[in-house]
Order: C-alpha cells, then structure tokens, then sequence
C-alpha cells in the first residue's frame, strides 16, 4: 500500500527536523554524530557491510535518544505533523532490514535509555518494564525471587523488551513458555500522531478482538511500544533433563516432534538438527553425517522427570533412532546462547574469512514441514547459480506445537569475489527468497519470529491472503500520513530491494 508520504520525509530541510527537535526535547537528546548516523541506518541484515564501515542507506537526519513516554509521544507528533519517516529501535538486534532508514532524512527514535523496571509483582506472577530493559537484566533481577520470565532467545543478553514484542520474538524454551506473544499481559505505545495508548494487565478477556496483538509484532510500522508487562513463572534450576538421540534422516525426527507433541508433553527444548548444521555445533564428532534430535525439561521435580520418561519411551520406540550421552547435550545447551562478546567473534571472522553466515526462519504443519525442508535445499542445490561458493546449507527445527513446527534454514557462502552491493543482490536476496517461496507454497508461513522486516516485505499480501485488507487497514487507520518505518511489513514501491517475480 502507498500513503501520500511514502517516498518522502517532508517538506522540513535536514537542519530544519534537527533545530525542531532540539526545541522539543533538548540538544542532549539529539544525536547528529555522523558515525552514530551511519550505524544507525541499518542493522543485521548488512553484517558484511557494517564490519568493512561501508554505508549505502541514506543517513538518517538525527537519532533521538528518547528518555520517557511523554518524550516518545512529542517526537512523533512533530513527525507526523511534517511527514517525517521515523524508525523505531531499543536493542537493534533485528536481521530483516527493519531498522535500514531507507527514507531520506529520517529520524531514528531510539528507546533503550528507557531502561527501568517499573514493577516487579511477584503475587500476580508480572513484571512491568519500558521498552529499554534488557531481557537478561529482567531475568536476572526475577531470579533473586525464584522466578523466570521463560524468554530466552539467542539475543538475551542484549535484546530489550521494545524490540521483542515489536518483532513477535521467541525464545529457546518456546515449547513450554511461549512466545513473546504468549507472555505479554498488556503494554503502553505511542501512535504516530502522539496519542499514547494503554492496554490494561489482565489475565484474559473476552470484550472483543484481543488488540494487543495489533502492537505485538508491528515491526515499528503502526506505532512505538514505549512499556510492556509480561508473565513471569516459577523458577526451578535444579530439575532439569537432557536428552539426545541421532538418526539418519530429518523425515522421522519431524514425525517424532509431532508424535512428542500431540501427545501433550511439554518440553522446555525440542530440536531437531540435520548433519551439515549439527556439524556447525560439533555434532560430527558423535554424530557424524548425520541428524541429531535434543529435548530438554523442566519444571516441578515430578513433572519434569515425568515429561523425560515420557519423551523417551516414544523416541526409543523409533528404531531409527540411537541414544546419545545427556552430558554432551548439557555441555551444548550451557554454550548456546550470545552476547556482545559473540557479534565481536562474528565481526571477526567475516573481516578475516570474507565468509558470511545467515538464516531464514518459517514454518508449517506437520503434514507439509518435512516437504518445505527437502524442497528448499534441493531448489538451491539444484537452481542456485553460485552453488561452489555456499559452504554450509542445512538447517533445524527449534520450536513445536501441536499443530506443526518451524524451519530455519542455515547457510553460509563466501563472498571473496563480489562486492558488498553484490553480496546481498547474488546471495542473500536469492536464497532468502527459494525458502520464503517455499514454505508458502506449501501453505506455511514465510516467517517464523524474524519478523517481515523490509527483506520479506515484498510476500506480505501472499502470507497473508485475502486477510491482507485487515492488515492495510490497520495502517489506514493508525498510520494515516505513513510516517512510520517505511517499507517494513508493508512494501514501499521504490524501496522493496526484491520482486518475488524477479522484476
């Protein structure tokens, strides 16, 4: 869809929409640094470009560094009122190209010095935060009390609450706590014209649709998630199980999955790995060429142990599949998540190694994922034309429901040979677009908890179908002069980097 500011910041200058902010809120809180500018106008998705210091995307006009609500609330009424394009960030840990400023002169609003912990209500199992709080900082401050908030992606270290809900994250406990969505009890945002909304902290209702999740998963294109309260959960650390078994093919570790859940156990942990990505794990060395199917649980002692028991007796009826020692398990789980010391190592090896290294997140019932799976690497080992540069392609199942599951497709290429232009035009682009194709041809979704971002924006009306007037008409309605992330979940005609037609 296209609003009447879509390929435009307004009729303001550059030094206008700065000398408008300073008055607003104060020079402290306005960032012009053309370093800060530069790393500024994209995230993940560019990770070749951001190591060599290479920066194509327009330069935003400032990034605003807002310290409250009220703050949040005036930046975006100046905005809307000038047709200013405003991209929303707290953590900037997103890999789809949400945070690119593709719009010349655009504002960047960044949310992570709302940094407190409003409340933590241990009686009503909640805690309440702004959009700046890192996950890990909450985690660590509910551990004190025995309790958990039971989210734990990779990025836990570094992710903040604002960015988590607006991009629908997931964690690696999924299987048993949920994802974001499942968590967040009720949240305050602010619309792009400045009105500040709130929806209350209930345990479930029934008075009409459930609007939080018009904000959960907005990607920053509806409004700007400034608070957020969420479940918290009962903590035990000493009751956990580890199991592990491999197997030759990834078709009976997906039946295995399903038969797990529609039984009704709930594992904190459910992976399924084929060889060459297990082998990014160390899972050759005890597994080699071929797949390797973890679980974890925990809990209450009983039902804990209750869920291993029950686990193990469906997989050890499979005889394709052999045990493997817990311990080794254990050893990789304790290792598996990030930090900032993890994107250093990254920075790293892409500067030494000109070897990139993403993903492609989507899922599908259980009758279609195990087709998903072998259709996305054989249309890539059988279409992709610079198949002798890939050095990794596999992949692995990492969160189930009793319905079905998800895909993430991993894979790595060098890129000696191109430019950084290139890089993402003759790799990334491509590739991304076999799996996304594939998955919704099989009547999956095109992404998992990676969010749209500006990356998959191009698919969003065949994801979702004939629904796809609810979701422009939430755009309509809250984003009327289209100042908000342009190009993230709704596709901007002059800058969707790709046509799923290949135009």
């Amino acid at each position: 869809m296209t609003t009447s500011s879509d390929s435009s910041s307004g009729s303001l200058s550059r030094e206008a929409i700065v000398e408008g902010l300073v008055d607003l809120i104060g020079g402290e809180r306005i960032d012009t640094d053309e370093q800060v500018l530069k790393e500024n106008s994209h995230d993940r998705y560019r990770k070749l470009e951001s190591v060599f210091g290479i920066y194509t995307l327009p330069l935003p006009a400032a990034v605003v560094r807002a310290s409250s609500t009220e703050e949040v609330s005036t930046v975006l009424a100046f905005c809307d009122t000038h047709g200013i394009n405003v991209v929303p960030k707290t953590g900037g840990t997103a890999t789809e190209g949400g945070l690119e400023t593709v719009a010349e002169n655009s504002i960047v609003i960044d949310g992570s010095a709302m940094n407190r912990i409003v409340k933590v209500d241990e009686y009503n199992m909640q805690a309440t935060v702004q959009c700046g709080v890192k996950l890990q900082d909450l985690e660590d401050e509910v551990r004190k009390l025995g309790l958990t908030t039971g989210h734990s992606p990779q990025s836990k270290p570094i992710a903040m609450y604002g960015g988590l809900v607006a991009t629908r994250s997931i964690g690696q406990f999924s299987t048993l706590y949920g994802g974001i969505e499942d968590m967040v009890m009720g949240l305050e945002a602010v619309l792009p014209s400045g009105e500040v909304v709130r929806i209350k902290d209930v345990p479930r209702r029934a008075a009409g649709p459930d609007i939080r999740h018009i904000i959960i998963g907005n990607e920053g294109a509806l409004c700007y998630v400034t608070e957020v309260t969420v479940k918290l959960f009962a903590f035990y650390p000493n009751h956990n199980h580890y199991l592990g078994w491999r197997l030759d093919d990834m078709k009976p570790g997906f039946e295995i999955l399903r038969d797990v859940m529609a039984a009704g156990y709930k594992p904190s942990v459910a992976r399924l790995y084929d060889a060459e990505d297990g082998a990014q794990h160390g899972f050759d060395s005890f597994a080699p060429n071929q797949c390797v199917l973890i679980f974890t649980t925990e809990g209450p002692a009983g039902v804990s142990r209750a869920t291993a028991d029950g686990i193990a007796e469906i997989v050890n009826a499979r005889s394709e599949c052999t045990p493997v020692d817990t311990a080794i398990i254990k050893e990789w789980f304790e290792h598996l998540n990030w930090g900032p010391e993890k994107l250093i190592e990254e920075r790293e090896f892409i500067r030494d190694n000109l070897r990139m290294g993403y993903t492609t997140e989507v899922s599908g019932n259980w009758s279609v994922i195990n087709e998903i799976y072998e259709n996305g690497i054989r249309r890539v080992r059988e279409e992709f034309p610079h198949l002798a540069d890939i050095t990794m392609l596999g992949g692995h199942s990492s969160h189930s429901y009793q319905t079905g599951t998800n895909m993430y497709f991993v894979y790595d290429y060098n890129v000696v040979d191109c430019t950084y232009e290139e890089e993402r035009e003759k790799y990334h682009i491509p590739l991304n677009a076999i799996f996304v194709e594939e998955a919704l041809k099989a009547g999956g979704s095109m992404a998992h908890h990676h969010g749209i971002g500006k990356y998959r924006a191009p698919w969003t009306a065949d994801e979702h179908g004939s629904a796809y007037r609810l979701l422009t008409g939430l755009k309509r309605d809250l984003d009327p002069n289209g100042i908000m992330n342009l190009g993230t979940i709704y596709p901007a005609p002059d800058a969707a980097p790709y046509s799923p037609s290949g135009d």
